[in-house]
Formats: structure tokens, sequence, C-alpha cells
């Protein structure tokens, strides 16, 4: 890695934290989109990458409001074997969210079925019923989301009470935590698209903050972390 880049990329807001020949894994800041969405002059995770590294390969994807790990390929060969054997490789996804309300149990599970609406780009999450088998879904568009969620402390803000919770994804789906959250009745701060009401950090509460996965060329297992942001923080502190 550059001796300067380190320091050009906190200044600008992104972290890169790791890098080999193959691989580079960035601390990405909420607000940031990771890749463009065809807007001129748009500034994103991947436009920084490519600035640095030149061509590079995206592996996954935060929304933009999301803070914290992402990979990026340097080969379009390494982009599609980690995608190709995703769920095979990657041994560990955790978030932390700061959600909406109290909630009292310690730990336990979300599984439902979700499905995109096309014409309004908002996930929605349906119950699985008994009997159903979470490889067959009743209807094709729709797909298993399961996630194991643990308490990690509760503190009222402004008058109103909120838990912070850890969220390890057994599945990737898309908006996943953001629409079980919602189920539970107890949306991010800040997701005012899946049902928050409120915004004390100014930001969406949600950070991918772990992530482990099998090298594609190494074979190494490779594990990262990145620190809660500051505005999230400070307030459970």
């Amino acid at each position: 890695m550059h001796d300067d880049i380190d320091s050009m990329r906190k200044k600008e807001g992104v972290r890169i934290i790791y890098e080999d020949r193959w691989l580079v894994i960035v601390d990405k800041p909420g607000g940031l989109l990771t890749m463009s969405t065809g807007r001129s002059g748009e500034e994103t995770a991947y436009t920084m990458l490519t600035d640095y590294a030149g061509r590079v390969f995206i592996v996954h994807r935060l929304d933009r409001d999301t803070s914290g790990l992402l990979v990026f390929a340097k080969d379009q060969e390494t982009k599609f074997i980690l995608q190709d054997n995703w769920e095979e490789a990657v041994l560990e996804r955790r978030y932390i969210a700061i959600v909406e309300g109290t909630i009292e149990d310690e730990e336990g599970w979300i599984e439902t079925w979700l499905y995109e609406n096309p014409k309004s780009m908002k996930v929605h999450s349906y119950e699985i019923r008994e009997g159903e088998n979470p490889d067959r879904p009743p209807r094709k568009d729709w797909k298993h989301a399961s996630s194991h969620c643990r308490t990690l402390a509760r503190k009222t803000i402004e008058g109103k009470p909120y838990t912070m919770v850890e969220f390890e994804l057994e599945t990737g789906r898309k908006n996943q935590i953001r629409v079980h959250s919602e189920w539970i009745g107890h949306p991010i701060a800040g997701d005012r698209k899946y049902g928050a009401s409120t915004n004390p950090f100014g930001r969406l509460a949600l950070h991918a903050h772990c992530l482990s996965f099998i090298h594609p060329h190494t074979g190494r297992t490779m594990k990262f972390t990145s620190p809660l942001p500051k505005p999230l923080k400070d307030q459970f502190k």
C-alpha cells in the first residue's frame, strides 16, 4: 500500500484496511454510494478505489447510508470466484444496528420470506408458515432470509428508548436487516423507508462491522472488523 493513501482516504472518509495483489478491503462511511446510480459526476467508493488502484471490481455492495466493510477485487477472475462461491466463502457477516424501542430478548432468530416490489424498490417481508420449506418459496420471486440477532445495549436518547443490536446474517438478501427490523416492530433509527419515525444520529444507524471469508487464492481465513462510527458510538457510552 502506498504510504500516503491511508491518510488521504481517511480525509475523504474512506479507509483502506487491507490490500494484496487480488483484493482491497475498504471501510465505507455512511452516505457514500458503493457504485454509481448513473448520474454524472457521482463520487462513490468505486470511483475512489479506481483512482487509487486502477480498475477494480465490486464483489458486494452496501446501501448508500450503511457504513462499514466492503470487498473489491483487483481482477475479474477474483471477483467471479468470490461472487460464485459467496455463501460458502463467507464465514461471518455481522452488522450493528440501533433500533427504535426496547428489545427485551437477549438474542433470537428472525426468519421470513422477502420480496422486492419492482415499482417501489422496497423489500417486503412475509411469514414463513408451518411446513414451508426455505428452499422452496411459495412464490418464485420470494427469497428466504434468516438473521440471528443479539442485544448489546439499551439506552434512552432524547426521551425515547433505543436498542443496539448485533445482527449476524445467515443469508445475504437486499435490505435484509432493515426489513427484518421493521418486521419485528423495531425499525432502524433513521430508516424512514422501513418505518422509522426518529433520526437521532442524523443517519441510518446501521454498520457492517465484521466480515470473515476464505481468501479465493491463498485459502487463508481473512477476518476484518470496523469500529462503530463515532456518531453512533458516542450515544451508547
